[in-house]
């Protein structure tokens, strides 16, 4: 198994700061539904994920956020734009290169095949350019998920 070292993540990660497009923020991407409304969303999503936790979530999706953006209109970085993720195949954003390993694959993503992904991204699709060595934690997870759930599918 080849693994990304966790510290050098994490010196990638801190190098790239907090910067986010416009419209990327974590105050503005659900600025107009309050906590509340926002765990209900939660509540309302299939087992596991509907006993997640959204704003912890939110936290997490800070390690993703240097290389992706979720946002309908924020466009590709590093990674490709997760907005509606739950609606494509893998490799289906219009503009982004993917390697091969990915244009190879045929799946579509669901919230099960990113729990794996993200687990271990090398792994689970040996070969792709994703340099993260994945989220172990399992309720990390799940609260993550949870998240880009909700927020990929915000318009």
């Amino acid at each position: 198994m080849r693994y990304v070292a966790a510290s050098t993540l994490f010196v990638a990660l801190a190098a790239c700061g907090p910067n986010e497009p416009p419209g990327q923020s974590p105050a503005s991407v659900s600025a107009e539904r309050s906590t509340e409304e926002l765990q209900a969303q939660v509540s309302a999503l299939a087992s596991p994920y509907n006993q997640a936790n959204y704003e912890a979530g939110r936290r997490a999706f800070a390690q993703c956020r240097s290389c992706h953006t979720i946002a309908a209109d924020a466009g590709n970085r590093v990674g490709p734009n997760l907005h509606r993720l739950f609606t494509r195949e893998i490799g289906g954003v219009e503009g982004f290169t993917y390697s091969r390993s990915v244009q190879d694959a045929n799946f579509a993503w669901t919230a099960e095949q990113l729990d794996h992904w993200l687990q271990n991204p090398q792994t689970f699709l040996p070969g792709n350019r994703m340099a993260f060595a994945g989220v172990r934690d399992d309720t990390q997870r799940r609260d993550l998920i949870a998240y880009i759930m909700i927020e990929s599918s915000a318009d």
